[in-house]
């Protein structure tokens, strides 16, 4: 079958954007479509110039033997903070707030949609660190640690609480709980992640940031490297945060429990967009 051009940059874009962050060779196109090199290398600098042209992320190319295209789904600073406002927007409803200064998020958590785009716009601020996985604690940032993976075609790390039978060996610590003071604990298996691991923490929700804490002396346990930590939403009154280097979608502030009254606004996640 011979493909037209057209027919070519569709599958082209399609695959590209279905393996985000992995090297393609230009042979499995050149294969595919039993074309020459050079009529590949045309429909690829088409798809460049067309995803660079409407921001829809940077596609690059590596010449040589071994070379071939990657494709890393980047957002712009715009998009970016459209995405920020409708959380806010969200956020804003009533009946959101719960005792102890918390919000309830099982809903944006649960919906694909508003999940693929912060995905989207937490891989970004950290699509040039050498990941290795995507870290974060068996909670509701499950599902925001997968929608960040999936664009940077990550493993996700899961740290529990408890120690299950089917996870084998595993490495286990007790932290503080910013907020509580209790004392916790935290499990990982010893198969879940290679010594020496660059890693992304991703989490739902901060106050004081025990958990997270938590989370960075875990991994030193495993001798991993946390490139950064990220989270949906942090809570700006607090008097002493234990974790210093962070980004976030937006601040919860002035929280009046007793007449379900708050704000939310922007966190520091735009200031990191060139």
């Amino acid at each position: 079958m011979r493909y037209k051009r057209s027919e070519r940059i569709v599958y082209m874009t399609q695959y590209l954007m279905n393996n985000p962050n992995k090297l393609i060779p230009l042979t499995y196109f050149v294969q595919k479509f039993k074309q020459a090199k050079s009529s590949i290398s045309e429909d690829v600098q088409i798809i460049k110039t067309t995803f660079q042209k409407e921001k829809l992320g940077t596609v690059i190319t590596t010449a040589g033997a071994s070379g071939g295209v990657t494709y890393k789904p980047e957002m712009s600073k715009e998009e970016a903070s459209e995405v920020i406002d409708d959380v806010i927007a969200q956020l804003q409803e009533k009946n959101r707030l719960l005792p102890g200064g918390y919000l309830f998020l099982s809903d944006l958590m649960g919906d694909p949609t508003l999940l693929n785009r912060v995905g989207k716009l937490i891989a970004t601020l950290y699509m040039d660190e050498e990941l290795d996985a995507i870290v974060t604690i068996a909670t509701k940032g499950i599902s925001l640690a997968n929608s960040v993976a999936n664009v940077l075609n990550l493993p996700v790390v899961v740290i529990r609480k408890d120690n299950k039978v089917t996870e084998g060996s595993t490495v286990s610590i007790n932290y503080v709980s910013g907020s509580s003071r209790k004392i916790e604990t935290m499990v990982l298996s010893k198969r879940t992640l290679p010594e020496n691991s660059n890693v992304l923490v991703v989490d739902d929700f901060m106050r004081a940031g025990g958990s997270i804490n938590g989370v960075m002396n875990l991994m030193n346990e495993f001798k991993a490297h946390v490139k950064g930590v990220s989270v949906l939403v942090e809570s700006k009154e607090v008097k002493q945060r234990l974790i210093e280097d962070y980004t976030s979608l937006v601040r919860l502030s002035d929280v009046d429990e007793y007449n379900q009254e708050f704000k939310v606004e922007k966190g520091n996640s735009l200031t990191k967009f060139s």
